[in-house]
């Protein structure tokens, strides 16, 4: 199909030209079922893996329906909603509708926890056409009266069964019954489970229901493999292919095991970032940034991004720890091989982990290759991930010294640095919290409530500026113990010290025109 195919669909020219520059010519097959349905008004259920191509399926006759009956924007009161189950997917969903809605001159916003509110609740009383939203952060808003929706024409549940296994459903189910019901809804999900399927039946009105590759299937322009490997060969194995050229994304199954692995690949010269639930929103969207952008070649997550975000050419997948259940499988997996494209999926077990690794495949009904004595030297890990391996050099520590306000280190003392709970600073109050000392970087001038006078904050590694700010109660000893004067790391791999004051500008290298 082509674009011309679009406007046999009835989507309108000049929303098929705003695509148009993103690479946006063809019709996936999710958006060739449903488009003309949801174009019509129709409710529509449509079942399709995550890649397919839901976004623009679901965006596509959002717009153009809102913008045939055009209404004037009110404070508080959105014309559309968007549900979705994870701060990175609303967010990827948001960037995806702009050039829409930039075509049709709408506006929309995003709200989701894990950063403050009322930049979300003045967008809201300025008046939006669309509002993309996690359920938690909305029914906060609802409650205090900055969300009204009772001017909703069309609802989207993007992710739907994704929501059942977070337990949003009872959320979604509030969220929903505040909605018009003679509105449009579109639920779109990779499986029907029990939970969805009652979504269905209490708000959707005779739903026309399409079905494209269904999430849980296998697909088959995936090769797996199986590595097994000695647990004195493991790193050394998954470092290796990290460094290989293109996008990989290597799952483990904690939030330390993410964070450890990622910091120790770091560490030996991978370009690679974390991803998990213990990382402040500005970090996570720090990181998934840098991965989009090529900053950084390696993703270490949790299943946090198993599911429900996009992310483009990811050529390689790596189970650094296999999952517990096929599912997870197939949805990690599932972050390779979209929208027609092909990938590899790599699952790296030990010796003790062969009988679970065997039942896992067989639920999932995958037959991988297996590679057995698998080591860093193996020729196999440059068949699977071909190309000149990348290393960087770690960037080397500055000079210690002595600084004004500076602190005390292996540098020596800063001039008037105050101690923590009991010591006082010169010129400075008590501090409540713990000892107040940085890594390396040291005290300030004068400290109060652990804090140093001279304004420069530890950070996780132990970084500094010129005088550290130490976290109340806390040591703040960090990793590596750097001091100086702004030696900063590319990326980031720590959740502590991340502010609000600074948003990114959003997750463009996640939802690129090839697919919505």
């Amino acid at each position: 199909m082509t674009s011309t195919d679009f406007a046999r669909l009835g989507v309108p020219s000049h929303l098929i030209d705003a695509l148009a520059p993103q690479g946006i010519t063809t019709p996936t097959p999710i958006q060739s079922a449903t488009l003309g349905d949801s174009l019509a008004g129709r409710d529509v259920l449509g079942r399709g893996r995550t890649g397919s191509g839901k976004t623009y399926a679901f965006g596509l006759p959002l717009v153009a329906r809102l913008e045939q009956d055009a209404r004037k924007r009110r404070s508080r009161f959105p014309r559309a909603l968007v549900l979705a189950p994870t701060r990175e997917l609303a967010a990827q969903i948001d960037q995806s509708l702009t050039p829409l809605l930039r075509a049709a001159n709408l506006r929309s916003t995003v709200v989701f926890g894990g950063v403050g509110q009322k930049p979300q609740v003045d967008a809201i009383a300025r008046g939006v056409d669309v509002l993309v939203a996690c359920p938690g952060r909305l029914l906060d808003l609802m409650g205090q009266g900055h969300v009204d929706l009772g001017a909703v024409e069309i609802t989207v549940l993007d992710e739907a069964d994704h929501m059942a296994d977070m337990g949003f459903l009872p959320m979604v189910r509030r969220i929903l019954a505040k909605t018009p019901a003679k509105g449009q809804r579109m639920l779109f999900s990779a499986t029907l489970d029990q939970g969805v399927q009652k979504l269905v039946k209490e708000f959707l009105h005779s739903p026309v229901t399409h079905s494209a590759d269904p999430e849980t299937s296998p697909v088959s322009t995936m090769e797996h493999h199986v590595l097994e490997v000695g647990a004195d060969a493991k790193f050394d194995v998954l470092r290796d292919l990290a460094a290989a050229p293109g996008r990989t994304i290597l799952f483990t199954r904690t939030k330390h095991g993410a964070k450890k692995l990622a910091q120790k690949l770091s560490r030996s010269g991978v370009a690679a970032v974390e991803l998990h639930g213990n990382l402040s929103q500005g970090a996570r969207t720090r990181n998934l940034e840098a991965f989009g952008s090529g900053t950084a070649s390696t993703l270490v997550s949790t299943d946090i991004a198993a599911r429900g975000i996009h992310v483009d050419d990811v050529a390689l997948v790596v189970h650094a720890d296999p999952p517990v259940e096929h599912k997870a499988y197939l949805h990690r997996s599932g972050r390779t091989a979209r929208a027609g494209g092909s990938g590899t999926v790599i699952t790296v077990r030990t010796p003790d982990q062969k009988k679970d690794v065997h039942d896992l495949m067989r639920k999932a009904r995958i037959t991988p290759a297996q590679h057995e004595g698998v080591v860093v030297t193996s020729p196999v890990l440059s068949e699977l991930a071909p190309g000149e391996r990348v290393f960087t050099e770690p960037a080397p520590a500055p000079a210690q010294q002595p600084q004004q306000g500076g602190g005390r280190g292996q540098g020596g003392r800063g001039q008037g640095g105050g101690r923590g709970q009991g010591g006082r600073g010169s010129g400075g109050g008590r501090s409540s919290g713990g000892r107040g000392r940085g890594g390396q970087g040291g005290r300030g001038q004068g400290s109060q409530d652990g804090r140093s006078g001279d304004g420069s904050r530890s950070g996780q590694d132990g970084r500094s500026g010129q005088g550290s700010r130490s976290g109340q109660g806390s040591r703040g000893r960090g990793r590596g113990g750097r001091s100086g004067s702004g030696s900063v790391t590319s990326y980031s791999t720590s959740s502590s010290g991340e502010g609000s004051s600074r948003r990114s500008g959003g997750l463009a290298a996640f939802s690129s025109g090839r697919r919505g």
